[in-house]
Formats: structure tokens, C-alpha cells, sequence
């Protein structure tokens, strides 16, 4: 099976590229940085937002599934889709479970978007995450072709990323690291959060590779566990009073302070870590059988 990966180098592409290299593929990776290929693994450096580099270097040959993570703008994906459609038997497209609405039910693939029920005119006039994956994923509905699949992970964790709340590791880890104080949203430290291994995402992606069943679905793949972001918050803090011999200060601001801080992600809060997250993983259940 030949397989291509678009921006396979982050929490989840890396376990997946792992797993399909213990398999009988032909694994194809794009990277921005320079990557040594192995085995069955060939790393190509280029941007695979570029349309070019796309049509002279990946595109020109026919693959079995193309897997792809890039984060595009809505017109970006609508200029290539055909494309990519075009280059393969399957098409899997990750999108987020951001893009669907609250619900006080575990959410389900036919659970409701925020970019159909949504009445804020504003938020809906731009091309934030949650919205512009929706989008994209109409516009693979839209296309007339029936040889793509959707994924729709929520918030993963790895070796390399940890999560709290809006902050990257980047933000949060750092300054407890450096003996800062974190500050947090005592609004979201109570909201119900699910956090999945990036490795589990992977092994529910491989699942669905090259299953026709899978064509023409969406499937979101989280663990079914939730807890509470102030749940994430104490098993952080605890690991870090183990490795630093103290625990790190946390200060909780109120929604609109909080708010003012991390303006630049006032949608991000307000769309989904304002809204407590749990699903139902009955679908990609069926063809992945462990629990996540």
C-alpha cells in the first residue's frame, strides 16, 4: 500500500508513521525540515501548502490513501481539493471535534456544528479553526466524490505537547519551569475536558486506512474518559512538585480577566473549552476494538 502522509511530524503523524512502517507500506512523509528516510519511510522537504510543490513532487503519481494533517485556509483547500481527491483511492482529512457544538449529551459524528447552529454574526464571519474545518469538510461533501474520510481528533497529548486549557506547553510548562506563575481560567479549570494519547489517535486512523466501509463517513477519535480541566491541572502540578521539590503557583482569574489575557483566543474559549467535552466513540468502534 502506498501511502502518503502531508505533515506527518507532530503528535499524531509521528505514531502514525510508526505504525504503518511496521506494515506493508510505502510511507511518503512531507516535512519543512530535512528528515533522513528509512526503510520503507522517505521523507520529501517542502511545504505541502504549496501548490506547486504538491503537482511536481507528490501529486504526480497515484497513491492508495493520502493521510492529511495541514492546517489550511478555506480558500487554500478549496484550490487543491480536487487535486488531492484526484491522487488517491482514499482521502483522510483531519479536521476537530472543535467544530462541533455544546451538547449536554455525549457528542456523536451526527452531533450538531457550530457552523450550522451558531447565531453569533460575527464569529461566523471569520475563518476561525473550528469553522474553517467545518467548511472544509463540506467541501469534501460538496465535491461529488465519495473516496474520503474524515477524522475529527479533540485535544491530543504527547512526548512533545501538553495541553491546559487554551496554553500550549510553550506558555504554561515554561513558566512553571522557570518558577513563574501560571495563570488559569477558574471558569475552565471546572469544564469537562477529554485528553487522548496521540498514539491511540493513530491506531484509530490506521483502523480506517484502506476500509471502504470508511469512505464517505466522518469518525471522531477520543478516549471515552473525561475529567475536569482542574483534574489536568492537579496531575501536572503533582509530577512537577516531584521533579522541582515544589509545587509551581497557580493563580485562577475570572472569565473576563482571563479573557483579556488570552484575547488573541477569545473564540477558542468561548466555542469549545467554555463547553464540557464528552463523546461517544460507538462508531470508529467498530473497526478499532481496543480502548482508547
Amino acid at each position: 500500500m502506498k501511502v502518503l502522509i502531508l505533515g506527518g511530524t507532530g503528535a499524531m503523524g509521528v505514531h502514525l508513521v510508526n505504525l504503518l512502517s511496521k506494515q506493508e507500506c510505502e510511507i511518503t512523509v512531507t516535512s519543512r525540515s530535512r528528515r533522513k528516510s528509512k526503510d520503507n519511510i522517505e521523507y520529501i522537504q517542502g511545504n505541502a501548502r504549496d501548490v506547486v510543490f504538491l503537482q511536481t513532487t507528490i501529486l504526480n503519481k497515484k497513491w492508495d490513501v493520502i493521510i492529511d494533517f495541514m492546517v489550511y485556509s478555506t480558500p487554500l483547500f478549496k484550490e487543491r481539493a480536487e487535486l488531492l481527491l484526484q491522487a488517491t483511492s482514499q482521502y483522510v482529512f483531519l479536521s476537530s471535534a472543535r467544530v462541533y457544538a455544546d451538547s449536554k449529551e455525549p457528542i456523536k459524528e451526527n452531533s450538531s456544528r457550530l457552523l450550522d447552529v451558531s447565531q453569533d454574526e460575527v464569529f461566523l464571519s471569520l475563518d476561525e479553526y473550528s469553522l474553517t474545518k467545518a467548511r472544509q469538510e463540506d467541501i469534501l461533501k460538496n465535491s461529488g466524490r465519495s473516496n474520503w474520510t474524515i477524522i475529527r481528533p479533540y485535544i491530543t497529548y504527547a512526548e512533545n505537547r501538553l495541553q491546559l486549557g487554551v496554553l500550549e506547553k510553550e506558555e504554561w510548562l515554561y513558566r512553571a519551569l522557570k518558577g513563574r506563575t501560571i495563570f488559569f481560567s477558574e471558569d475552565i479549570n471546572s469544564k469537562f475536558t477529554t485528553l487522548t494519547y496521540g498514539h491511540d489517535v493513530a491506531k484509530g486512523i490506521v483502523s480506517i486506512i484502506g476500509n471502504k466501509e470508511a469512505l464517505g463517513e466522518a469518525f471522531h477519535i477520543t478516549t471515552n474518559e473525561a475529567i475536569t480541566w482542574g483534574s489536568v491541572l492537579n496531575i501536572y502540578l503533582s509530577v512537577l512538585e516531584k521533579h522541582l521539590g515544589y509545587e509551581p503557583k497557580v493563580v485562577l482569574k475570572d472569565l473576563e480577566s482571563y479573557n483579556n489575557i488570552e484575547s488573541h483566543k477569545k473564540y477558542q474559549i468561548k466555542y469549545d473549552r467554555m463547553f464540557d467535552r464528552k463523546f461517544d466513540n460507538s462508531k470508529i468502534s467498530q473497526y478499532y476494538h481496543d480502548s482508547f
